[in-house]
């Protein structure tokens, strides 16, 4: 169903908004190809200089659909997406709405010379509640929105679009300010607060306070978007607690002419997202009301605590730790270990019963945790991502690396008929060997030769290969889990025995939420390591 917005005839009428799915170019070309319901799509916020953002937990769960996050703005600044955004191809029906933020006037107009040359609009974040200095520090001033909105609008020649903050009584006076200075159109709402939410005593996110979104907020949503059109008369896109097409009917009642959909799809994979907003265009078109039943509310971000009873250190930067439970996972599912004003981050269980995990230090949080106690306590989310199945009879051939043996040893554990293939630099960086080969058939690669082959893992995956018969290579499976250039190395050596359909690589892409909505873990094809993953199969 089409519909015209800001000179443009678009395939759809929805949007997700800023930050949420769509916050990666590999995943916009994907919805480009694949989700026509999106007629409008909304980049992540992008300001001047790249920001790293806020330590993990990044987004919690406070009630079923309810959520409250501080990502803190992260975004590799103006110039990088600028060249990343070069190469984007936006179909005729589609409308690229960027998304900035600046800390100033100045900020926003030079952030916004540089990406309008690649963008159909530009969304001006006035209204995120918990980055300090930007955002709703900025959208609560109605002359200050009018001034940052002029100064923009005469600094580019393509449409401009505020977003407004909710947590304002003058929701509609800051609309006609934003109107005054130029706005092509508006957008509303950003997310509500910020709140605070806390487990087990502490406050889960690391910021502390964060923004709140999901169905909690669709009151709040509607009447900020039922005032602001009565006050102005420019094109709204209306956003804050829509699931279901009653949700969709309301806000268009209320004068939304395009609808933002974003929590709704926590959860959810690629696959069930494309569903999801097809159904729900075929609901408001008709008078079903399906697309609800689609929506993740039992979906689990509660933590539960174990109690750490032997860190067994391999090397110098290399730990198993154990605690004192058994935890429900499947093998291919990982799991979040979260310490209080610390961080958290997401690991494959070792083992389930009792549950371990084997830790790198790689920075700060890796860093703490291998030098854990015995009788400290931690907390555990999840499981999360899909459980592996790999086909009746199959011989299963799994490459690790580093912490990729934790992905592939359940595997092996519970299917059989298994061979894994470990690559270390050295003897002394191996781990869990006994194990393994009480339920596979294990080949050994250290690059300095200390143990097995000498050589890398890839090379003796070739040479193994290479032996097998061509019975044999069409009962094979493989499954990949390590860093992104071993993994890209056993898939290319894979290839030359199978086809893509029986290659499945993990590999150590940056998950922050774990579930679908911040996208920091974006493969190059567009599907979200936490969701689809974090096993995904080749080509």
């Amino acid at each position: 169903m089409t519909t015209v917005f800001l000179g443009k005839t678009l395939s759809g009428a929805y949007t997700i908004p800023s930050g949420i799915v769509s916050t990666a170019v590999p995943i916009i070309e994907y919805l480009f190809e694949h989700v026509p319901q999106l007629g409008v799509i909304t980049t992540k916020s992008i300001g001047l200089e790249p920001r790293l953002g806020y330590r993990e937990p990044v987004l919690s769960q406070y009630a079923p659909g309810c959520f409250v996050n501080a990502v803190g703005l992260t975004n590799p600044g103006a110039q990088r997406c600028a060249e990343l955004f070069a190469d984007l191809q936006v179909p005729s029906d589609r409308f690229l709405l960027t998304s900035i933020f600046g800390g100033s006037v100045e900020e926003f107009v030079q952030v916004a010379r540089l990406l309008a040359p690649y963008s159909d609009g530009l969304e001006l974040n006035l209204s995120c509640p918990h980055a300090q200095g930007y955002g709703m520090a900025m959208g609560q001033d109605p002359e200050l929105v009018r001034e940052i909105t002029a100064a923009v609008k005469s600094a580019v020649d393509i449409p401009v679009v505020p977003k407004l903050t909710p947590n304002a009584d003058n929701v509609a006076e800051i609309a006609a300010a934003a109107v005054a200075g130029g706005a092509d159109a508006l957008c509303a709402i950003n997310t509500v607060g910020p709140g605070y939410f806390s487990a087990h005593g502490a406050p889960v996110l690391s910021n502390e306070l964060g923004g709140m979104s999901g169905k909690g907020v669709l009151p709040i949503g509607l009447k900020c978007v039922r005032e602001i059109a009565s006050r102005v008369d420019v094109p709204i896109i209306g956003c804050g607690g829509i699931s279901s097409a009653d949700d969709v009917k309301a806000y268009q009642a209320a004068g939304a002419s395009i609808i933002g959909v974003g929590s709704a799809l926590t959860g959810m994979t690629t696959a069930e997202i494309e569903h999801y907003f097809t159904v729900l265009d075929d609901d408001v078109r008709g008078t079903g009301n399906k697309a609800e039943s689609l929506i993740v509310y039992d979906l689990d971000m509660g933590f539960s605590p174990v109690t750490l009873v032997d860190n067994q250190r391999v090397s110098e930067d290399i730990s198993i730790l154990t605690f004192d439970r058994k935890i429900g996972i499947q093998a291919g599912e990982f799991i979040f270990l979260w310490i209080p004003g610390v961080g958290e981050k997401p690991f494959s269980a070792l083992t389930d019963d009792p549950f371990s995990l084997v830790v790198i230090n790689l920075g700060e949080f890796t860093g703490k945790l291998i030098t854990l106690e015995p009788g400290a306590r931690a907390y555990v989310r999840g499981p999360h991502g899909q459980p592996v199945k790999p086909p009746e009879g199959a011989r299963i051939i799994s490459v690790a690396g580093g912490t990729g043996l934790a992905g592939v040893y359940q595997l092996a554990r519970d299917f059989g008929k298994a061979d894994i293939f470990m690559g270390a630099r050295t003897a002394e960086r191996l781990y869990f060997v006994d194990e393994c080969e009480a339920c596979a058939t294990v080949h050994i690669a250290t690059d300095d030769g200390s143990r097995g082959f000498h050589g890398v893992v890839t090379e003796l995956l070739a040479r193994k290969l290479d032996e097998l018969t061509p019975d044999e290579l069409s009962k094979a499976v493989f499954y990949n889990c390590g860093p992104a250039p071993m993994v890209h190395a056993a898939v290319a050596v894979q290839q030359k025995f199978c086809g893509n359909e029986r290659i499945f690589s993990a590999i150590d892409y940056l998950t922050k939420c774990g579930v679908g909505i911040c996208g920091a873990c974006t493969a190059p094809d567009g599907r979200r390591l936490c969701v689809d993953g974090p096993f995904l199969a080749s080509g």
